[in-house]
């Protein structure tokens, strides 16, 4: 053996070195930044039009006036905090009405449990607000900075004019972006054309300002930079959607039943997949579908259209990705099993597939949830009372024993008038024989009745006092009642409460 083979074989026999052991494995990896393709077809323009409206609705809807009278704000969509009201367009709810709020809520997790036992991820591939302005920024970046190899280049390139030119475009329009964005959040809870020319004059609260310059800075952040990292590693939703999912709901597939295997477009004996990667680039997440199921996967079908844009330049049948059912990618690769790539295996897989059962017992649990807690919602709106009355009785003292020796009880009386009539209400007390009713200050009518006005779209406070002649035997406790009427007589709202006197 030479004296110049001896290291190389020396090197050659010694054992493979052992992986680096868990403890000196990195932790954390460096985000490799993602630059997805544009794209064009059926699904992109469809995500155009979700876009356009998301974003339409959002920033157009707190400019939409709504006449609800004098002294009543007239935005149609306004969360009043200061009058402590939520208005939208004719509905008005007050405070103890929250549980309306509660169940929209309810009502639209039910819903996105039903879309996604169906559809898959629909909501986070096309509604979701961390999709749409992650696609409005990723637009702006494509206009400004030029396409995905575009982009690389200038990433990798000189920082030069050219890079820091464009570069401070394109934050410079997500800054615009962000602060509109923002703006318009705050419009939802204040009057827009008011707050807009605070905020643009200088005139506007700190407490403005500072929810101003909030969301301005999230939208910019998670928008801009994060992206689909809070789709991946900040959004909780993906993990437990899959619990919504079963083998007959739509997700977007490769089907690698004629895709596999992979090979050149020419070659003899491959599938459909001639690995250009095309799926790859135009994905936002910068996943590959053919992996199969990801977490990282939103469901938003581009890479629906990047492979049918290559299959019919190859003159191929589209399809080879596609919204599919676990379900019939099974059955279609159980049939084509052994069969070799070709016409014949593409026919007969897609003859195995089935109609996805859209009706099933997933689907109709979340519809039939869905349903009782939206007629619950509507039955109580429907009967939502417009008047109510609530009764205070004082508890120091519990009773009062005046000169004569009369017992009285005190209570304050609030009435809630959810409408704007403003005409006065009779108060009539229903009590045993011999107790008085008497309002401070309060007008009477013909019977004698005291009248109570109601402050229209308020609430109204009255100091009501309830008083026993001296020598009348009562108990220590005497349930009594307040009722109020209107002009008609009828009963409008009523509450009970009770009279204490001393122990016998």
């Amino acid at each position: 053996m030479s004296t110049i083979e001896a290291p190389h074989r020396a090197k050659a026999d010694r054992p493979a070195a052992a992986p680096p052991a868990a403890a000196d494995q990195p932790l954390y990896a460096t985000r490799q930044k993602v630059y997805p393709k544009r794209v064009f077809g059926l699904v992109r323009s469809v995500k155009w039009a979700v876009l356009v409206l998301c974003l339409a609705l959002y920033y157009i809807v707190p400019w939409i006036r709504w006449d609800r009278g004098e002294g009543v704000p007239n935005q149609a969509v306004l969360v009043d905090m200061w009058n402590a009201r939520l208005f939208f367009f004719w509905i008005e709810l007050w405070p103890q009405e929250i549980y309306f709020l509660a169940g929209a809520l309810i009502l639209g997790a039910f819903a996105l449990f039903a879309v996604s036992s169906l559809f898959g991820r629909l909501w986070c591939g096309f509604t979701c607000p961390q999709t749409v302005w992650t696609d409005l920024f990723m637009f702006v970046e494509r206009w400004i900075q030029g396409d995905r190899n575009a982009r690389m280049k200038l990433d990798q390139g000189p920082r030069n004019a050219n890079y820091w030119v464009r570069k401070g475009l394109t934050h410079l329009v997500w800054l615009l972006i962000a602060a509109a964005t923002g703006g318009a959040w705050i419009m939802y809870f204040n009057d827009a054309p008011t707050v807009t020319r605070e905020i643009l004059t200088g005139q506007a609260t700190l407490k403005v300002y500072f929810f101003f310059a909030l969301f301005s800075g999230f939208t910019y952040l998670l928008a801009g930079w994060a992206r689909e990292q809070v789709c991946t590693y900040m959004c909780p939703w993906p993990r437990f959607q899959a619990a919504m999912l079963d083998e007959n709901s739509l997700v977007v597939t490769y089907r690698d039943w004629r895709g596999e295997p992979r090979g050149k477009a020419k070659a003899e004996g491959v599938g459909d997949c001639v690995d250009c990667f095309a799926c790859v680039h135009v994905c936002p997440t910068g996943i590959d579908i053919r992996d199969g199921q990801q977490l990282e996967c939103i469901g938003c079908g581009l890479c629906i259209d990047a492979c049918d844009s290559v299959m019919a330049k190859l003159g191929r049948p589209k399809g080879l990705i596609a919204f599919e059912t676990l379900k019939n990618l099974a059955a279609s690769q159980a049939a084509t099993a052994g069969m070799p790539a070709g016409p014949e295996r593409h026919a007969c897989g897609m003859k195995a597939r089935s109609v996805p059962r859209f009706i099933r017992p997933r689907t109709l649990l979340y519809a039939g949830a869905l349903s009782a807690v939206a007629l619950a919602m509507l039955g109580a709106f429907l009967l939502r009372s417009t008047l109510d009355v609530t009764v205070l009785r004082d508890r120091a003292p519990l009773f009062v024993r005046l000169s004569d020796g009369s017992i009285r009880n005190a209570y304050t009386i609030k009435i809630v008038n959810k409408t704007r009539e403003e005409a006065p209400l009779a108060l009539v007390l229903q009590a045993p024989q011999g107790f008085a009713l008497s309002v401070p200050d309060a007008a009477t009518d013909p019977a004698g009745r005291p009248l109570l006005s109601r402050r229209p779209d308020g609430i109204s406070q009255y100091r009501v006092f309830v008083t026993v002649p001296p020598g009348q035997r009562l108990p220590e406790s005497t349930p009594v009642s307040f009722r109020l009427l209107d002009a008609g007589g009828r009963a409008a709202a009523s509450q009970s409460s009770v009279f204490l006197g001393p122990r016998s």
